[in-house]
């Protein structure tokens, strides 16, 4: 499992004065396997499950369009971004809105994906979900040999 454990870049769009206090809170609080994840509340969550031969990643991201969701490989980093439009104009917000709290901006995780067949990862999108389904490489192994003494 820990071939798959996420990196976090934090999203310092929306200034929130209690962050500090929140991510503590989530560390001291994560049990082991979550221990690497760094995510805050505005970074969308993450399920993934070890079956066997494969991995699969659940992310949820609800409301984005499939074109707006990127998903882009690197020197064993798998990065998912998503980026979701301001859909109200400023005089709209000012004039008819009493309250808006739906959020706009652009969300990032990114995953060690050194065990992984990268060329054979399979991607959908549906109903808010994105689920990655990731084979897992071969185990390498273990070479073993007899050395003669001269």
């Amino acid at each position: 499992m820990f071939e798959l454990r996420p990196y976090s870049r934090k999203n310092n769009s929306l200034y929130n004065p209690f962050r500090e206090i929140d991510e503590f809170e989530n560390r001291f609080f994560a049990n082991p396997f979550t221990f690497f994840d760094n995510a805050t509340l505005d970074e969308f969550k993450t399920d993934i499950k070890d079956e066997g031969d494969h991995y699969e990643l659940e992310a949820d991201l609800p409301g984005f369009d499939k074109k707006d969701i990127h998903l882009d490989i690197n020197n064993d980093i798998l990065t998912v971004s998503a980026e979701r439009h301001s859909q109200h104009e400023e005089k709209d917000k000012k004039g008819k809105y009493v309250r808006c709290e739906r959020s706009y901006g652009s969300y990032s995780r990114q995953f060690d994906i050194s065990g992984v067949k990268s060329d054979e990862i399979n991607a959908k999108y549906e109903n808010g979900v994105l689920k990655l389904t990731m084979p897992k490489k071969a185990p390498d192994e273990p070479k073993t040999r007899s050395l003669e003494i001269e």
